[in-house]
């Protein structure tokens, strides 16, 4: 990889970071919103270095082969640019391809199917759960719904009826599936599975973006310690909705 090559690949990095910050929402596939300033700056930076290092090379380049140059050079490179860097190099090129070319989803069902202990998000203090309306649903984020499930000691959740947004995972019970959202303290690489098991209603296909509203089952016995099992929710209704802009909580 010559000098050339790396300023081209810098050029097609930086340029793929904007595209997915300024031209798009697709950044928040991958990382939190507030890091958008971040990105942004960093593809500026990126993208300069980038035509800053084509415009040196085109230079050059007409310096070597102008009409006065005799093509004696001190390392008898006769107008060549021998500098090299490793091949490994040529890996920067992957993220430009998977933005073009794969543009990569959100993680899904596949990262949250595992029947193993649900994720416990941050547990919150009892009086921060304000009581919930009874004569009208409530949209609630997952996390919210089962710190509440497993925390909240005055039960706020009994007999209410609450709205949860998330994708479709299946279970290897019968009887349930899950409505699910990943939460990220970062970035994708960091991402727990928060999870809800959905009884009572048909299962859509894996990675469904659903609106699930129905009630908390209350866990019949105290000896299940909490985060052993997901939280149930018996299903008044399913609607299918588009992939939110922000797929994480």
């Amino acid at each position: 990889m010559n000098r050339m090559s790396q300023s081209l690949i810098l050029t097609l990095l930086g340029g793929a970071v904007l595209r997915i910050t300024v031209l798009s929402t697709t950044y928040t596939d991958y990382v939190k919103p507030g890091f958008r300033p971040f990105l942004i700056a960093a593809g500026v930076v990126v993208l300069a270095l980038g035509v800053i290092g084509l415009v040196q090379e085109w230079r050059e380049g007409g310096h070597r082969d102008g009409p006065h140059d005799d093509g004696a050079h001190p390392d008898g490179a006769h107008g060549h640019d021998h500098s090299r860097v490793p091949r490994v190099a040529w890996l920067l090129c992957l993220p430009v391809f998977a933005i073009f070319l794969i543009a990569p989803a959100p993680l899904g069902a596949f990262a949250a199917r595992s029947e193993e202990a649900p994720a416990r998000p941050p547990v919150q203090p009892a009086e921060a759960y304000v009581p919930l309306a009874a004569d009208k649903v409530t949209p609630m984020a997952i996390g919210e719904f089962i710190g509440r499930a497993w925390s909240d000691h005055k039960r706020t959740l009994s007999g209410k009826k609450v709205t949860l947004t998330g994708f479709v995972v299946r279970s290897a019970k019968k009887d349930r599936w899950y409505v699910a959202r990943m939460q990220m303290s970062c970035c994708a690489a960091d991402a727990i599975a928060l999870k809800v098991a959905v009884l009572g209603a048909e299962r859509p296909p894996d990675d469904t973006w659903v609106e699930v509203t129905g009630t908390w089952i209350a866990p019949k016995s105290g000896k299940i310690p909490n985060g052993t099992a997901a939280p149930e929710l018996a299903a008044d209704g399913v609607a299918e909705i588009p992939q939110p802009i922000e797929p994480y909580e």
